[in-house]
């Protein structure tokens, strides 16, 4: 049979009325669609559930599969550790699904198990299933920091273990969509968080899968999702099938937004090779970026791409303009892959002969020696994207009040230890936050007294 339906639930621990003690009736709602959807699950009598929950152990480069048995857990980090949830692994379809995912290149499987205990993003789903339906087994599945298409060939592979062992199976994305709606809610505001919503609700109710799978990182960062990722799996499950999609309800009066959706997958079609048209795209992107590079760029590029290949550094190019080859300056070189940060090193002086060497060996070292990242591996090279920062000459400066998040980059400086933040980066909104953040690059303590210094930089893309 394989995927029979699928569904996008949130997971408010307040909807289990145990827990909630009268606020879940502020989201009836919600709960009126969870009750809906799971009946509709039921009637099918599936045979396997899987639930994708943002919740579940979860690591920057793989998608962790449960293994085992079988888990249990309870709600007793909400204060009513006697509501339980118990469910029954499906082994033979773990080992499938891993072995497939290991043939397919899909960073994905049972290693790296921490805690086994059911998450209540696996919990409230099933407590509301376990009311209809109880014969299934599960599968467990966390998400990863990993790109969209990642994610999207996740699901396929799920869909087509299902297929291949002839399960009857509910596909359920459990996660909530933004947690920054209100002032007043747990999260605070973010002007994003309703533009992610409405953006959730458009494309779920029209199953607009690649609309989905190229929501902009930035937006769902900003927005603090938690969904997301569940999303763009289930997305993967529904490849190249008719999709008739319901948005049964939204809500978000706590300050988080709670969509429910369901799906009912129908006959094959090839016009929604949704993972196909998605990598036509991105490629389509990159050939934009760069075809739009500059001199600066470029020169970081051919700089890196040399490294790698041939372990020497690039010889620099004859046709560079006389502002590089003249020029002194710092200069940082951002490299970026899928939308995050891939490494980024630089120099705040001058240290070499002029800035065309200072961007050809900070290049090299932001793509093999940045500490918080593996050195880039040459089938990487065509998905990245670079940032060259060339900066001014960094002055003292008395306070705070003289800085500007948009148009300043600080330095902190405590006695030898320094930390560096460049100006205008996503996510760094106030200069507290600037600080705070450089403070933290230089081991320098929140109340140590330390000398401010600012910076402008001329960027190129």
């Amino acid at each position: 049979m394989g995927i029979m339906a699928a569904m996008a639930v949130p997971h408010p621990p307040l909807i289990i009325p145990e827990v909630g003690r009268g606020q879940e009736k502020i989201i009836a709602k919600t709960v009126n669609a969870y009750e809906t959807v799971m009946a509709r699950a039921a009637a099918l009598q599936p045979d396997l559930v899987i639930v994708v929950s943002p919740h579940s152990i979860m690591y920057a480069d793989y998608c962790h599969v449960s293994p085992g048995a079988g888990a249990k857990g309870n709600f007793g980090q909400f204060g009513v550790p006697e509501v339980q949830i118990e469910a029954a692994y499906d082994e033979e379809f773990v080992a499938a699904l891993s072995e497939a995912c290991a043939a397919a290149g899909i960073p994905a499987g049972t290693l790296g198990e921490k805690d086994p205990a059911l998450d209540h993003g696996t919990m409230i789903p099933l407590y509301f299933l376990q009311k209809h339906w109880r014969k299934f087994q599960a599968v467990r599945i966390g998400i990863g920091g990993l790109p969209a298409r990642e994610h999207y060939r996740l699901g396929q592979q799920i869909a087509a273990v299902a297929q291949k062992l002839g399960r009857r199976a509910v596909f359920v994305a459990s996660g909530d969509w933004s947690h920054k709606l209100k002032a007043d809610g747990p999260y605070g505001f973010a002007a994003e968080g309703p533009v992610l919503d409405a953006k959730l609700a458009k494309n779920l109710a029209a199953a607009d899968f690649l609309s989905l799978l190229t929501i902009p990182a930035e937006l769902a960062e900003r927005a603090a999702e938690c969904g997301l990722r569940a999303f763009w799996i289930l997305a993967g499950a529904l490849d190249r099938r008719q999709v008739k999609a319901e948005l049964l309800s939204y809500e978000g009066p706590f300050g988080v937004g709670y969509g429910v959706a369901f799906f009912w997958p129908g006959a094959k079609d090839a016009a929604r090779a949704i993972g196909e048209q998605l990598a036509l795209q991105e490629q389509a992107e990159l050939a934009r970026c760069r075809a739009n590079e500059d001199a600066w760029v470029r020169l970081a590029r051919h700089s890196l791409e040399t490294y790698v290949k041939t372990k020497s550094y690039a010889v620099l190019p004859q046709d560079l303009p006389q502002e590089i080859l003249a020029g002194h300056a710092g200069a940082f070189v951002s490299i970026h892959k899928d939308g995050a940060l891939r490494g980024c090193i630089g120099t705040i002086l001058p240290v070499r002969e002029n800035l065309a060497e200072e961007i050809l060996y900070n290049a090299v070292s932001a793509g093999t020696c940045d500490p918080r990242f593996t050195a880039v591996r040459p089938e990487e090279l065509p998905q990245l994207v670079y940032k060259v920062d060339v900066l001014t000459e960094p002055e003292p400066i008395a306070s705070p009040e003289q800085l500007d998040v948009k148009q300043y980059g600080v330095i902190v400086q405590c006695g030898e230890r320094r930390g560096l933040l460049l100006p205008d980066l996503d996510g760094v909104d106030t200069v507290e936050q600037q600080i705070a953040i450089a403070r933290r690059k230089g081991n320098i303590g929140a109340d140590e007294k330390c000398q401010l210094w600012r910076f402008a930089v001329k960027r190129h893309y």
